[in-house]
Formats: structure tokens, sequence, C-alpha cells
């Protein structure tokens, strides 16, 4: 189609044509990211059909629906099936590693990596499993809720955090970000409530803007979300359920000792709620912590992924949930997942039977120790209910700025950092915070380097 047929036309976003360049897809990524992420594209703007566009450019298709496939991968558009792809709500708050993070020449304190050196044992484990004789069984559509020894190894890996269920409440998913998308969109539905923290992880907040469901800010102390605030959350608003993080909460640190646990089961019991416990840091977290899952056996979704604790990029997550979910569950893997990649869990699975899963929490644990006694070297600690070992620290601002102010302030000094209206539930908030990582920095000397500029930028700033 020529040029000049759309020269009048009405298009809700369109890339400048001489600021295309080969490859043509990665061009129209960069462009569409840069004017979300810029603010001049609204939430949820509904953008041109692709044929439309295609035929606007005056290319293939094909090059821009592989654009938007990587700007939907980042989290900056969502496709709703009949109606069209749309810019995602809040999503200059979500947060996700970008190609070229690397190469920015900043020191990395935002993003949460999970010390990914350990990945060595990891890579030994998959050239082992490749000369093995039964690859080729990994590699069908067989199980999609998990292959039965994988699911037996889920088991085990569970127990050793004191959550106990059979093998057929089970299920293993592509990482935790995928169970919560299938528990959300198996026993949830648009306009339905859940509680969650004042401050909680961002992304699960971007996964319930695009279901279209409500998240209902629950106020809390050193210890983590108060009873009687979720008591009176209840009783104001008719909710379905609660989303905790309680043995490292995201990104406040916090970890829940077992009497809230306890008081906080209760009023899920009395209200019915759906629990559903992301205990990605449960490794994290001192012997004897039950589970809250533990004191609501008919009512919890628990998710278990080994993305932090093991290896980030085999994508494993074990999911386990009551017997009244059972059936919604299994229905909503089938058709929302259809299988997780078995060769994955394979490599987990043998990561758990060897021994070799201890060895790899044993070394974080003790990486995440030494580093954590470097940050109290600069700064205090402020809560001591912060769990001694997390992979981030909470701390406090002074002034009151601007998310992207603050953040492009920080860039200015040499280091990456996020500031607490990423995470914020409510609209507003008189404290202002930054979430601080000790995990995504090269080394030691590094996080010296960050944290001395870090206290400068502090000092210069109040």
């Amino acid at each position: 189609m020529p040029f000049n047929s759309f020269e009048n036309y009405p298009m809700s976003w369109a890339p400048a044509r001489k600021k295309l360049f080969p490859p043509i897809y990665r061009s129209i990524a960069s462009l569409l990211e840069y004017d979300i992420l810029n603010g001049f594209l609204a939430p949820n703007t509904k953008l041109p059909p692709q044929r439309e566009l295609a035929d606007y450019l005056d290319i293939n298709l094909s090059t821009v629906t592989r654009a938007f496939k990587i700007c939907e991968v980042k989290g900056l558009i969502y496709a709703v099936t009949g109606r069209g792809t749309f810019v995602a709500p809040n999503v200059r708050n979500a947060i996700f590693k970008a190609e070229n993070d690397d190469e920015n020449g900043w020191i990395e304190m935002g993003i949460i990596q999970p010390l990914d050196e350990c990945n060595t044992q990891v890579a030994e484990i998959v050239q082992q499993i490749a000369g093995k004789n039964h690859l080729e069984t990994l590699l069908d559509y067989r199980h999609p809720l998990g292959m039965p020894y994988h699911r037996m190894a889920a088991r085990t890996w569970m127990r050793q955090f004191a959550m106990d269920v059979p093998v057929e409440n089970i299920a293993i998913t592509s990482g935790a970000q995928n169970a919560l998308t299938l528990t959300l969109m198996s026993l949830f539905h648009p306009g339905d409530k859940i509680a969650v923290d004042e401050y909680t992880y961002p992304n699960f907040i971007e996964l319930a803007n695009i279901l279209h469901i409500q998240l209902i800010p629950v106020a809390g102390d050193e210890a983590g979300m108060l009873p009687e605030s979720l008591d009176a959350a209840c009783e104001i608003n008719t909710l379905q359920g609660i989303y905790l993080v309680p043995s490292c909460n995201n990104p406040t640190a916090i970890l829940m000792d077992v009497k809230r646990r306890k008081d906080i089961s209760q009023i899920i019991n009395k209200h019915k709620l759906i629990l559903l416990e992301d205990d990605i840091y449960s490794f994290l977290a001192p012997p004897g912590y039950l589970p809250v899952s533990h004191f609501v056996p008919d009512r919890f979704v628990y998710i278990l992924s080994t993305s932090k604790s093991l290896s980030s990029g085999m994508r494993v997550a074990f999911i386990a949930y009551a017997n009244p979910f059972v059936e919604k569950m299994t229905y909503g893997i089938f058709n929302i997942n259809i299988k997780t990649s078995a060769l994955n869990a394979e490599v987990i699975t043998e990561c758990i039977h060897t021994g070799v899963a201890h060895q790899i929490i044993r070394k974080k644990r003790a990486i995440s120790e030494e580093r954590n006694l470097l940050y109290r070297s600069y700064f205090q600690i402020e809560n001591p209910n912060e769990n001694p070992l997390s992979f981030f620290r909470w701390l406090p601002l002074s002034g009151q700025y601007q998310l992207q102010e603050f953040e492009q302030s920080a860039l200015a000094e040499g280091i990456h950092i996020y500031h607490s209206h990423r995470f914020l539930t409510r609209k507003d908030a008189e404290e202002q915070f930054i979430r601080i990582s000790l995990t995504s920095v090269k080394d030691t000397e590094e996080l010296h380097q960050g944290l001395r500029l870090l206290k400068k930028l502090l000092v210069t700033s109040i």
C-alpha cells in the first residue's frame, strides 16, 4: 500500500519512518518502548492493529508482530483476544531486565539478580543430563502438570521449608510469575479484589492490572501486614484473596514472624480468602518458620520458585494448592501452560537429588551474609524484623522526590536503584524509601563502590 494512503488517517501510534533502521522490527520495538516509558502513550491506550501498522509502514506483517512480541515480553503492552493490543497500565513502574542493561555503565543496584555465579554447578548438571539415554522423553507434551518424579522432587524440596502436601496437589510451572498468572486466571475473575501489602512486588501489581483484578492495600507495621487492618478491609470490601511474600517481603525485606503468620491465617479462614503465598525467599528464612499456608489447609496456593534459590534461567517453580482448588488449577494449567519444560524441571530435580541444591543455597546464604555485613558498615538497618540475609534492603529517604527525579539523579551518580513509588499499591505515601539490591553487583568491591556513591547521593540530596 502506498505511503500517502495514510497521510490523513488517524492512528494512536506510529513510528517515524525516517527513524527505522535494520533490523526494522527492533527499531519499531525500541521506538514503541521509548514512547511508553517516557509518557507519550497513556496506560491502556489501544495501539493500531498490526496489519494496519504494517500497511502504513509498507512492511511485512510479521515484522510488526515481532516488534510487538518484544514489547509484550517486557510487559510494556498486552493483547486482549478480539479487542486488540494495549499499553500496559503503570508500565513505567514495572521491573524487568532489558537486553542492553549490562552495557549502560552504571552499577546495578536496582534489579535483584540471584547470584548467578552459582550457575556453574547447574551447568554441570545440564551437561550430565544431555548424555543420558532418557533425554528424548523430556522433549514431548506428556505430563502437563509435571512428570511424576519431578513432582515428587518438588514435594521433597517443599518439605525442606516446612510445607508438606500430597504429590497430587503439586504442579511444575515456568517460574513464579507464570504460577501467579495461572492462579489469577484459574481462581479469580475480572473485578475481584485481592488484599496486598502497601508496598509489594511490582510485577504482581502489573499482572493484576492486566487481568483487571483490583488490589486492596492493607496497612502494616514492622512485622508485616496487620491482622486487624486485614479484618477491617474484609469488612469494607468484598475480598476474594490475599497475596503475601512472608519470608522476605519484596521490597521491604520484612520477615513475618510465626505469631503474625498465625494471626493473619485466622483472618483468612474467617473471611474465606484464597491465599497466594509467594515463598520465593524461603531459603533465606531461619528454621522453624512455618508457611502461612500451613495454617489455612483449605485456602492456599503455595508457590515455591527456584529462580532466586537455585537458578534463574531454568524458570522452574513448584506450585501446591489446597484440595478445593485442584480441579480449577488443573484446568488452568492444561489450557494456559499446556506443558512446562520437562528438561528444565529435570535439571532442578537432579540438583535436588544430588545435593547440589543444598550446596548452592549454602553458598548464596554465605555471600548474602557477607554483603549484608558490608551494607551495615554504610547504613543502619531500620527495622529489626528485616530478614538478616535479604538480597535487598529498604532504606528511608529524608526528602520528597518524584520517582523519575530520584532514579535519574542516582543514574547521574553512576548507580541504578529503585524508588518506593514503584512498589506502592495505594495512591500516595508521606514516607519515601529506596530499595537497594545487594546481589546484582559483580563483586564485593563493586558493592563497596555503589554504597559509597549512594551515601554521597543521599548526603547531597538532604
